[in-house]
Protein backbone atom coordinates (compact mmCIF):
# COMPACT_ATOMS: atom_id res chain seq x y z
CA UNK A 1 0.00 0.00 0.00
CA UNK A 2 2.87 2.72 0.72
CA UNK A 3 4.77 1.78 -2.40
CA UNK A 4 5.73 5.25 -4.06
CA UNK A 5 7.19 6.15 -7.67
CA UNK A 6 10.85 5.54 -7.95
CA UNK A 7 11.30 8.23 -10.98
CA UNK A 8 12.29 12.02 -10.39
CA UNK A 9 14.50 13.88 -8.36
CA UNK A 10 15.62 12.41 -5.16
CA UNK A 11 17.89 13.69 -2.40
CA UNK A 12 21.61 12.61 -1.86
CA UNK A 13 24.59 13.86 0.04
CA UNK A 14 27.59 11.68 -1.13
CA UNK A 15 28.59 10.42 -4.43
CA UNK A 16 27.00 7.31 -5.44
CA UNK A 17 30.49 5.13 -5.42
CA UNK A 18 31.27 6.72 -2.09
CA UNK A 19 27.93 6.00 -0.45
CA UNK A 20 27.13 2.63 -1.55
CA UNK A 21 31.28 1.72 -0.69
CA UNK A 22 29.75 2.89 3.02
CA UNK A 23 26.79 1.34 2.95
CA UNK A 24 28.45 -1.89 1.81
CA UNK A 25 30.66 -1.31 4.65
CA UNK A 26 27.71 -1.76 7.12
CA UNK A 27 26.38 -4.62 5.91
CA UNK A 28 26.52 -8.02 7.84
CA UNK A 29 26.74 -10.78 5.76
CA UNK A 30 24.55 -13.84 7.28
CA UNK A 31 24.28 -15.68 3.35
CA UNK A 32 26.60 -16.73 0.82
CA UNK A 33 29.35 -14.00 0.12
CA UNK A 34 30.32 -13.22 -3.31
CA UNK A 35 32.91 -15.37 -4.57
CA UNK A 36 35.50 -13.74 -7.82
CA UNK A 37 35.19 -16.30 -10.48
CA UNK A 38 32.46 -18.38 -12.06
CA UNK A 39 29.62 -16.60 -14.55
CA UNK A 40 28.80 -13.33 -13.88
CA UNK A 41 25.58 -11.73 -13.52
CA UNK A 42 24.53 -8.20 -11.97
CA UNK A 43 21.50 -8.65 -9.79
CA UNK A 44 19.63 -6.11 -10.79
CA UNK A 45 16.70 -3.97 -8.69
CA UNK A 46 14.97 -0.85 -10.22
CA UNK A 47 14.69 1.13 -6.62
CA UNK A 48 17.02 2.86 -4.51
CA UNK A 49 19.28 0.61 -2.15
CA UNK A 50 16.67 1.24 1.02
CA UNK A 51 14.27 -0.28 -1.24
CA UNK A 52 15.92 -2.71 -2.67
CA UNK A 53 17.30 -4.38 0.53
CA UNK A 54 13.87 -4.98 1.61
CA UNK A 55 12.94 -6.92 -0.96
CA UNK A 56 13.17 -10.81 0.70
CA UNK A 57 12.64 -12.19 -2.79
CA UNK A 58 15.63 -9.86 -4.47
CA UNK A 59 18.28 -11.21 -1.34
CA UNK A 60 16.94 -14.64 -1.69
CA UNK A 61 17.72 -15.20 -5.58
CA UNK A 62 21.06 -13.10 -4.80
CA UNK A 63 21.78 -15.62 -2.34
CA UNK A 64 20.72 -18.91 -4.41
CA UNK A 65 22.67 -17.34 -7.59
CA UNK A 66 25.90 -17.42 -5.76
CA UNK A 67 25.44 -21.00 -3.56
CA UNK A 68 25.06 -22.13 -7.30
CA UNK A 69 28.62 -20.86 -8.07
CA UNK A 70 27.53 -17.43 -9.85
CA UNK A 71 29.56 -14.19 -9.36
CA UNK A 72 25.72 -12.44 -8.53
CA UNK A 73 26.47 -8.71 -8.01
CA UNK A 74 23.79 -6.13 -6.90
CA UNK A 75 23.17 -3.10 -9.13
CA UNK A 76 20.41 -0.66 -7.74
CA UNK A 77 18.94 2.30 -9.03
CA UNK A 78 20.78 5.34 -7.47
CA UNK A 79 19.06 7.70 -5.30
CA UNK A 80 19.79 10.78 -7.01
CA UNK A 81 18.65 9.58 -10.86
CA UNK A 82 18.84 13.42 -11.85
CA UNK A 83 22.24 13.93 -10.12
CA UNK A 84 24.03 11.22 -11.48
CA UNK A 85 22.95 12.01 -15.11
CA UNK A 86 24.16 15.10 -15.06
CA UNK A 87 27.11 13.63 -13.70
CA UNK A 88 27.70 11.25 -16.15
CA UNK A 89 27.75 8.42 -13.81
CA UNK A 90 27.11 4.82 -14.82
CA UNK A 91 25.77 2.23 -12.65
CA UNK A 92 28.00 0.19 -11.20
CA UNK A 93 27.82 -3.02 -9.12
CA UNK A 94 28.19 -2.65 -5.22
CA UNK A 95 30.68 -5.39 -4.77
CA UNK A 96 33.01 -4.51 -7.22
CA UNK A 97 31.78 -1.34 -9.20
CA UNK A 98 31.83 -2.85 -12.26
CA UNK A 99 29.75 -0.67 -14.80
CA UNK A 100 25.94 -2.36 -15.61
CA UNK A 101 27.22 -2.19 -19.24
CA UNK A 102 29.79 -4.87 -18.79
CA UNK A 103 27.99 -7.87 -17.70
CA UNK A 104 26.61 -10.24 -20.04
CA UNK A 105 23.39 -10.63 -18.33
CA UNK A 106 20.76 -8.87 -16.35
CA UNK A 107 18.42 -10.74 -13.99
CA UNK A 108 15.97 -7.49 -12.67
CA UNK A 109 13.38 -8.37 -9.93
CA UNK A 110 10.35 -6.24 -10.64
CA UNK A 111 8.09 -5.90 -7.63
CA UNK A 112 5.79 -2.94 -8.35
CA UNK A 113 4.38 -1.20 -11.84
CA UNK A 114 5.78 1.85 -11.19
CA UNK A 115 8.96 0.33 -10.95
CA UNK A 116 9.66 -0.11 -15.09
CA UNK A 117 10.49 3.41 -14.56
CA UNK A 118 13.48 3.08 -12.63
CA UNK A 119 14.98 0.22 -14.96
CA UNK A 120 14.51 2.93 -17.98
CA UNK A 121 16.19 5.02 -15.99
CA UNK A 122 18.75 2.09 -15.03
CA UNK A 123 19.46 1.09 -18.46
CA UNK A 124 19.53 4.76 -20.08
CA UNK A 125 22.37 6.21 -17.00
CA UNK A 126 24.19 2.22 -18.07
CA UNK A 127 24.43 3.31 -21.92
CA UNK A 128 22.43 -0.21 -22.80
CA UNK A 129 19.67 0.53 -25.31
CA UNK A 130 16.15 0.35 -23.75
CA UNK A 131 14.51 -1.43 -26.23
CA UNK A 132 15.22 -5.19 -26.49
CA UNK A 133 14.61 -4.70 -30.64
CA UNK A 134 17.51 -2.01 -30.57
CA UNK A 135 20.40 -4.21 -28.41
CA UNK A 136 23.07 -6.29 -30.44
CA UNK A 137 25.28 -9.04 -29.39
CA UNK A 138 27.57 -7.08 -27.67
CA UNK A 139 24.71 -5.72 -25.04
CA UNK A 140 23.46 -8.14 -22.04
CA UNK A 141 20.42 -9.74 -22.27
CA UNK A 142 18.03 -9.01 -19.81
CA UNK A 143 16.13 -11.41 -17.89
CA UNK A 144 13.31 -10.07 -15.60
CA UNK A 145 11.17 -11.98 -12.69
CA UNK A 146 9.61 -10.84 -9.77
CA UNK A 147 5.99 -10.39 -7.54
CA UNK A 148 5.05 -8.33 -10.63
CA UNK A 149 5.09 -11.27 -12.74
CA UNK A 150 2.14 -12.55 -10.78
CA UNK A 151 0.06 -10.15 -11.91
CA UNK A 152 0.87 -8.24 -15.44
CA UNK A 153 3.93 -7.95 -16.83
CA UNK A 154 3.60 -7.41 -20.30
CA UNK A 155 4.31 -3.37 -20.04
CA UNK A 156 8.16 -4.42 -19.58
CA UNK A 157 7.76 -6.73 -22.57
CA UNK A 158 9.56 -4.05 -25.02
CA UNK A 159 12.76 -3.98 -22.73
CA UNK A 160 13.84 -7.46 -21.45
CA UNK A 161 14.86 -10.66 -23.83
CA UNK A 162 12.85 -13.39 -21.64
CA UNK A 163 11.35 -13.44 -18.20
CA UNK A 164 10.38 -15.96 -16.05
CA UNK A 165 6.82 -15.55 -14.60
CA UNK A 166 6.01 -16.97 -10.79
CA UNK A 167 8.13 -18.69 -8.46
CA UNK A 168 11.61 -18.62 -9.79
CA UNK A 169 13.47 -20.11 -6.93
CA UNK A 170 14.39 -22.80 -9.10
CA UNK A 171 14.47 -21.94 -12.51
CA UNK A 172 16.52 -19.08 -11.94
CA UNK A 173 19.84 -20.75 -11.84
CA UNK A 174 19.63 -22.88 -14.78
CA UNK A 175 17.95 -19.36 -16.83
CA UNK A 176 21.07 -17.86 -16.07
CA UNK A 177 23.59 -20.63 -16.73
CA UNK A 178 22.24 -21.31 -19.81
CA UNK A 179 23.72 -18.64 -21.19
CA UNK A 180 27.11 -19.67 -20.71
CA UNK A 181 26.41 -22.97 -21.98
CA UNK A 182 24.78 -21.46 -25.60
CA UNK A 183 26.52 -19.76 -28.59
CA UNK A 184 23.92 -17.38 -29.96
CA UNK A 185 20.85 -15.17 -27.84
CA UNK A 186 18.59 -17.56 -29.91
CA UNK A 187 19.49 -20.42 -28.45
CA UNK A 188 19.47 -19.28 -25.03
CA UNK A 189 16.08 -18.26 -25.56
CA UNK A 190 15.53 -21.81 -26.78
CA UNK A 191 17.18 -23.01 -23.33
CA UNK A 192 15.02 -20.46 -21.35
CA UNK A 193 11.53 -21.47 -23.28
CA UNK A 194 11.57 -24.85 -21.88
CA UNK A 195 11.64 -23.55 -18.25
CA UNK A 196 8.07 -23.66 -16.41
CA UNK A 197 6.82 -20.14 -16.28
CA UNK A 198 9.32 -18.69 -19.31
CA UNK A 199 7.99 -16.05 -21.23
CA UNK A 200 10.15 -15.19 -24.28
CA UNK A 201 7.83 -11.81 -25.45
CA UNK A 202 9.41 -11.54 -28.87
CA UNK A 203 8.21 -15.46 -29.53
CA UNK A 204 4.60 -15.53 -27.55
CA UNK A 205 3.68 -12.04 -28.16
CA UNK A 206 0.76 -11.06 -25.51
CA UNK A 207 -0.30 -14.92 -24.64
CA UNK A 208 1.49 -15.57 -21.36
CA UNK A 209 1.82 -18.70 -19.58
CA UNK A 210 1.41 -20.29 -15.99
CA UNK A 211 2.88 -19.01 -13.27
CA UNK A 212 5.79 -21.62 -11.81
CA UNK A 213 5.69 -23.45 -8.73
CA UNK A 214 8.78 -23.73 -6.49
CA UNK A 215 8.84 -27.03 -5.13
CA UNK A 216 8.43 -26.33 -0.94
CA UNK A 217 11.73 -28.05 0.03
CA UNK A 218 13.24 -24.95 -1.26
CA UNK A 219 10.85 -23.28 1.22
CA UNK A 220 11.54 -20.82 3.37
CA UNK A 221 13.04 -17.96 0.95
CA UNK A 222 15.50 -16.07 3.92
CA UNK A 223 18.02 -13.08 3.79
CA UNK A 224 21.27 -12.82 2.73
CA UNK A 225 22.23 -9.51 4.36
CA UNK A 226 21.71 -8.04 7.12
CA UNK A 227 21.63 -3.39 6.48
CA UNK A 228 20.90 -0.68 8.92
CA UNK A 229 20.18 1.92 5.90
CA UNK A 230 16.90 0.18 4.73
CA UNK A 231 13.34 0.19 5.26
CA UNK A 232 13.70 -2.83 7.44
CA UNK A 233 16.92 -1.47 9.45
CA UNK A 234 19.10 -4.90 10.40
CA UNK A 235 15.79 -7.41 10.14
CA UNK A 236 16.20 -11.02 9.22
CA UNK A 237 13.48 -11.84 6.94
CA UNK A 238 12.26 -15.36 6.39
CA UNK A 239 8.66 -16.84 5.62
CA UNK A 240 6.49 -18.74 7.63
CA UNK A 241 4.29 -19.68 5.27
CA UNK A 242 4.06 -18.84 1.14
CA UNK A 243 0.65 -17.82 -0.46
CA UNK A 244 -2.70 -17.56 0.88
CA UNK A 245 -5.38 -19.62 0.86
CA UNK A 246 -8.11 -16.98 1.61
CA UNK A 247 -10.33 -15.96 -1.40
CA UNK A 248 -10.22 -11.84 -1.22
CA UNK A 249 -11.35 -10.82 -4.63
CA UNK A 250 -8.61 -7.96 -5.11
CA UNK A 251 -6.16 -9.91 -4.33
CA UNK A 252 -2.97 -11.76 -6.61
CA UNK A 253 -2.09 -14.21 -3.75
CA UNK A 254 -5.66 -15.48 -3.44
CA UNK A 255 -6.12 -19.19 -2.62
CA UNK A 256 -6.10 -20.15 -6.50
CA UNK A 257 -2.93 -18.75 -6.77
CA UNK A 258 0.04 -21.74 -7.11
CA UNK A 259 -2.10 -23.82 -4.53
CA UNK A 260 -2.83 -21.62 -1.98
CA UNK A 261 -0.81 -21.47 1.26
CA UNK A 262 2.37 -23.71 1.93
CA UNK A 263 3.65 -23.98 5.61
CA UNK A 264 7.08 -23.61 6.92
CA UNK A 265 7.08 -25.58 10.03
CA UNK A 266 8.29 -23.79 12.95
CA UNK A 267 11.63 -26.28 13.64
CA UNK A 268 12.14 -25.24 9.79
CA UNK A 269 11.80 -21.31 10.34
CA UNK A 270 14.00 -21.34 13.71
CA UNK A 271 16.63 -23.04 12.41
CA UNK A 272 17.34 -20.74 9.86
CA UNK A 273 17.91 -17.58 12.01
CA UNK A 274 21.89 -17.01 12.72
CA UNK A 275 22.86 -15.35 15.99
CA UNK A 276 23.75 -12.01 14.23
CA UNK A 277 19.88 -11.40 13.78
CA UNK A 278 18.94 -9.68 16.80
CA UNK A 279 15.75 -8.52 14.95
CA UNK A 280 13.23 -10.96 13.26
CA UNK A 281 11.08 -10.71 10.20
CA UNK A 282 8.13 -13.34 9.31
CA UNK A 283 7.05 -12.93 6.16
CA UNK A 284 3.76 -14.08 4.14
CA UNK A 285 0.75 -12.99 2.55
CA UNK A 286 -1.57 -14.55 5.27
CA UNK A 287 1.58 -15.40 7.67
CA UNK A 288 -1.12 -14.82 10.56
CA UNK A 289 -3.19 -17.97 9.67
CA UNK A 290 -0.09 -20.14 10.15
CA UNK A 291 -1.41 -22.31 12.83
CA UNK A 292 2.00 -22.50 14.99
CA UNK A 293 3.06 -19.06 14.76
CA UNK A 294 2.02 -18.02 18.36
CA UNK A 295 5.03 -20.97 19.19
CA UNK A 296 7.44 -19.61 16.92
CA UNK A 297 6.78 -15.90 18.52
CA UNK A 298 7.20 -17.16 21.90
CA UNK A 299 10.89 -18.63 21.09
CA UNK A 300 11.57 -15.49 19.30
CA UNK A 301 10.81 -13.14 22.20
CA UNK A 302 12.60 -15.89 24.44
CA UNK A 303 16.14 -15.25 22.71
CA UNK A 304 15.66 -11.51 23.27
CA UNK A 305 14.73 -10.87 19.75
CA UNK A 306 12.77 -7.83 17.62
CA UNK A 307 10.11 -9.22 15.56
CA UNK A 308 8.42 -8.22 12.27
CA UNK A 309 5.15 -9.58 10.86
CA UNK A 310 3.71 -8.84 8.12
CA UNK A 311 0.10 -9.28 6.96
CA UNK A 312 -1.72 -9.59 10.32
CA UNK A 313 -5.10 -10.50 9.82
CA UNK A 314 -7.77 -8.96 12.03
CA UNK A 315 -9.73 -12.52 12.91
CA UNK A 316 -6.82 -13.77 13.88
CA UNK A 317 -5.07 -11.31 16.78
CA UNK A 318 -8.86 -11.27 18.15
CA UNK A 319 -8.97 -14.91 18.51
CA UNK A 320 -5.66 -15.41 19.55
CA UNK A 321 -4.09 -11.82 21.52
CA UNK A 322 -0.98 -14.06 22.42
CA UNK A 323 0.27 -12.89 18.57
CA UNK A 324 -0.16 -8.91 19.40
CA UNK A 325 1.02 -9.61 23.28
CA UNK A 326 4.29 -11.02 21.98
CA UNK A 327 4.63 -8.76 19.22
CA UNK A 328 4.67 -5.95 21.89
CA UNK A 329 7.06 -7.53 24.52
CA UNK A 330 9.57 -8.14 21.47
CA UNK A 331 9.60 -4.06 21.48
CA UNK A 332 6.53 -3.50 18.81
CA UNK A 333 5.09 0.30 19.02
CA UNK A 334 2.15 -0.78 16.02
CA UNK A 335 0.00 -3.75 15.28
CA UNK A 336 -0.99 -3.13 11.87
CA UNK A 337 -3.81 -4.92 10.61
CA UNK A 338 -6.42 -4.13 7.16
CA UNK A 339 -10.18 -3.84 6.77
CA UNK A 340 -9.35 -3.43 3.05
CA UNK A 341 -12.97 -1.55 2.39
CA UNK A 342 -14.86 1.58 3.84
CA UNK A 343 -17.61 -0.62 5.13
CA UNK A 344 -18.81 -4.21 6.10
CA UNK A 345 -20.85 -4.16 2.69
CA UNK A 346 -17.78 -3.35 0.55
CA UNK A 347 -15.70 -5.97 2.67
CA UNK A 348 -18.61 -8.45 1.66
CA UNK A 349 -18.31 -8.00 -1.86
CA UNK A 350 -14.74 -8.25 -1.77
CA UNK A 351 -14.76 -11.44 0.06
CA UNK A 352 -13.11 -9.76 2.64
CA UNK A 353 -14.12 -12.00 6.05
CA UNK A 354 -13.04 -9.18 8.40
CA UNK A 355 -15.34 -7.74 10.59
CA UNK A 356 -16.23 -4.42 12.81
CA UNK A 357 -15.91 -7.08 15.67
CA UNK A 358 -12.72 -7.94 14.93
CA UNK A 359 -11.24 -4.79 14.04
CA UNK A 360 -12.77 -3.30 17.55
CA UNK A 361 -11.86 -6.67 19.07
CA UNK A 362 -8.06 -6.00 17.98
CA UNK A 363 -8.00 -2.08 18.89
CA UNK A 364 -8.50 -3.42 22.35
CA UNK A 365 -6.19 -5.88 22.56
CA UNK A 366 -3.37 -3.39 21.17
CA UNK A 367 -4.32 -0.90 23.72
CA UNK A 368 -4.13 -3.43 26.39
CA UNK A 369 -1.32 -4.58 25.76
CA UNK A 370 0.22 -1.32 25.32
CA UNK A 371 0.90 -0.36 21.73
CA UNK A 372 0.74 3.26 19.98
CA UNK A 373 -0.65 2.78 17.18
CA UNK A 374 -3.12 0.27 15.54
CA UNK A 375 -2.26 1.01 11.66
CA UNK A 376 -5.21 0.19 9.61
CA UNK A 377 -4.95 -0.39 5.86
CA UNK A 378 -7.87 -0.15 3.48
CA UNK A 379 -8.76 1.24 0.02
CA UNK A 380 -11.32 3.48 -1.73
CA UNK A 381 -12.30 3.54 -5.42
CA UNK A 382 -13.52 0.18 -5.12
CA UNK A 383 -17.20 -0.73 -7.22
CA UNK A 384 -20.23 0.59 -5.88
CA UNK A 385 -18.58 2.90 -3.49
CA UNK A 386 -21.12 5.20 -2.28
CA UNK A 387 -20.88 8.10 0.26
CA UNK A 388 -22.66 6.23 3.22
CA UNK A 389 -19.62 4.06 3.13
CA UNK A 390 -17.19 6.48 3.86
CA UNK A 391 -19.26 7.99 6.20
CA UNK A 392 -19.61 4.08 8.17
CA UNK A 393 -15.98 3.79 7.98
CA UNK A 394 -15.67 8.24 9.32
CA UNK A 395 -18.21 6.64 12.46
CA UNK A 396 -16.13 3.35 12.94
CA UNK A 397 -12.54 4.60 12.74
CA UNK A 398 -13.79 7.30 15.27
CA UNK A 399 -14.68 4.74 17.68
CA UNK A 400 -11.80 2.49 17.08
CA UNK A 401 -9.81 5.18 17.84
CA UNK A 402 -11.85 5.22 21.21
CA UNK A 403 -9.35 2.61 22.06
CA UNK A 404 -5.99 3.48 20.69
CA UNK A 405 -4.43 6.14 18.17
CA UNK A 406 -5.52 4.79 15.05
CA UNK A 407 -2.95 5.56 11.81
CA UNK A 408 -5.83 5.13 8.47
CA UNK A 409 -3.40 3.50 5.37
CA UNK A 410 -5.33 4.59 2.52
CA UNK A 411 -4.99 3.55 -1.17
CA UNK A 412 -6.78 4.24 -4.45
CA UNK A 413 -8.02 0.51 -5.73
CA UNK A 414 -6.37 -0.72 -8.48
CA UNK A 415 -7.38 -3.75 -10.40
CA UNK A 416 -5.09 -6.55 -10.51
CA UNK A 417 -5.22 -8.98 -13.93
CA UNK A 418 -5.53 -12.55 -12.81
CA UNK A 419 -8.10 -11.51 -10.32
CA UNK A 420 -12.18 -11.76 -9.91
CA UNK A 421 -11.81 -7.86 -10.32
CA UNK A 422 -9.54 -7.83 -13.58
CA UNK A 423 -10.66 -4.87 -15.56
CA UNK A 424 -12.23 -2.84 -12.94
CA UNK A 425 -12.38 0.91 -14.10
CA UNK A 426 -10.24 3.01 -12.37
CA UNK A 427 -12.55 5.17 -10.32
CA UNK A 428 -10.78 8.39 -10.68
CA UNK A 429 -8.60 10.99 -9.66
CA UNK A 430 -10.32 13.40 -8.60
CA UNK A 431 -13.78 11.38 -6.67
CA UNK A 432 -10.68 9.78 -5.32
CA UNK A 433 -9.07 13.21 -3.85
CA UNK A 434 -12.89 14.23 -3.19
CA UNK A 435 -13.20 11.05 -1.10
CA UNK A 436 -10.16 11.47 0.85
CA UNK A 437 -11.01 14.78 1.51
CA UNK A 438 -14.12 14.09 2.55
CA UNK A 439 -13.02 10.96 5.26
CA UNK A 440 -9.79 13.11 5.98
CA UNK A 441 -12.41 15.90 7.56
CA UNK A 442 -14.27 13.55 9.04
CA UNK A 443 -12.11 12.32 11.52
CA UNK A 444 -10.86 15.89 12.37
CA UNK A 445 -10.85 15.58 16.25
CA UNK A 446 -10.02 12.43 16.60
CA UNK A 447 -7.62 9.77 17.85
CA UNK A 448 -7.02 8.77 13.68
CA UNK A 449 -4.89 10.17 11.51
CA UNK A 450 -5.58 9.87 7.33
CA UNK A 451 -2.29 8.71 5.46
CA UNK A 452 -3.31 8.46 2.12
CA UNK A 453 -1.44 7.48 -1.05
CA UNK A 454 -1.60 9.72 -4.13
CA UNK A 455 -4.49 9.31 -6.58
CA UNK A 456 -2.40 10.44 -9.60
CA UNK A 457 -0.18 7.85 -9.33
CA UNK A 458 -2.21 5.17 -8.19
CA UNK A 459 -4.22 6.16 -12.05
CA UNK A 460 -0.26 5.98 -13.54
CA UNK A 461 -0.05 2.39 -11.59
CA UNK A 462 -3.85 0.88 -13.19
CA UNK A 463 -2.45 2.00 -16.77
CA UNK A 464 0.19 -0.50 -16.20
CA UNK A 465 -1.86 -3.22 -14.44
CA UNK A 466 -4.18 -3.14 -17.09
CA UNK A 467 -2.15 -2.54 -19.37
CA UNK A 468 -0.01 -4.09 -22.35
CA UNK A 469 3.27 -3.54 -23.94
CA UNK A 470 2.23 -0.31 -25.21
CA UNK A 471 1.42 0.78 -21.85
CA UNK A 472 5.67 0.26 -21.22
CA UNK A 473 6.78 2.04 -24.16
CA UNK A 474 4.53 5.03 -22.51
CA UNK A 475 6.41 4.77 -19.07
CA UNK A 476 9.67 4.98 -21.97
CA UNK A 477 7.90 8.18 -23.08
CA UNK A 478 7.22 9.39 -19.81
CA UNK A 479 10.80 9.20 -18.79
CA UNK A 480 12.29 10.91 -22.03
CA UNK A 481 10.23 13.89 -21.30
CA UNK A 482 10.99 14.20 -17.50
CA UNK A 483 9.32 11.65 -15.29
CA UNK A 484 6.66 13.66 -13.62
CA UNK A 485 3.05 12.77 -13.30
CA UNK A 486 2.08 15.08 -15.86
CA UNK A 487 4.10 13.40 -18.53
CA UNK A 488 3.28 10.43 -17.80
CA UNK A 489 -0.70 11.27 -17.99
CA UNK A 490 0.16 12.80 -21.77
CA UNK A 491 2.03 9.48 -22.38
CA UNK A 492 -0.58 7.40 -21.00
CA UNK A 493 -3.60 9.21 -22.91
CA UNK A 494 -2.13 8.70 -26.27
CA UNK A 495 -1.96 5.32 -26.11
CA UNK A 496 -5.05 3.34 -27.68
CA UNK A 497 -7.12 2.27 -24.75
CA UNK A 498 -8.84 -0.69 -26.75
CA UNK A 499 -5.69 -1.70 -27.77
CA UNK A 500 -3.74 -1.61 -24.87
CA UNK A 501 -6.44 -2.93 -22.40
CA UNK A 502 -7.66 -5.79 -24.76
CA UNK A 503 -8.44 -8.46 -22.19
CA UNK A 504 -10.93 -5.99 -19.81
CA UNK A 505 -12.95 -4.87 -23.13
CA UNK A 506 -13.57 -8.73 -23.87
CA UNK A 507 -14.62 -9.19 -19.88
CA UNK A 508 -17.05 -6.04 -19.90
CA UNK A 509 -18.68 -7.60 -23.49
CA UNK A 510 -19.27 -11.02 -21.26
Amino acid sequence: YEMVPVTGVQTCALPISELNRQRVSRETMVGTPLRIGGPRVAMVYPSPYRVAMSSLGYQWLLIQLRNAGLQAERVLLPDDVANERRMRQVPRSLETETPLSHFPILAVSLAYEMELGGLVELLQLAGIPVLAKDRGPHDPVILLGGPLTFSNPLPASPFVDAMLLGEADETCMPAIRSLFDTDSRQSWLDAVEKLPGAFIPERHGTVLPAVAKATDSLLPARSGILSPDTELANMFMLEGERGCHRQCSFCVMRRSTNGGMRLVSPERVLSFIPDEAKKVGLVGAAISDHPKLVDVLETLVETGRGIGVSSLRADRVARRPQIAALLRKSGARTLTVASDAASQRLRRTISKGTTEKQLIECAKIAGSVGFETLKVYMMVGLPDEQQEDYDELIDFTRRLSTHIKVALGVAPFVAKRHTPLDGTPFAGIKPVDKALKYIKNGLRGSRAELRSASARWAWAEYQLAQGGPEAGLAVLDAVNAGGRFADYKRAFNEINVETMRPWAFEKAAK
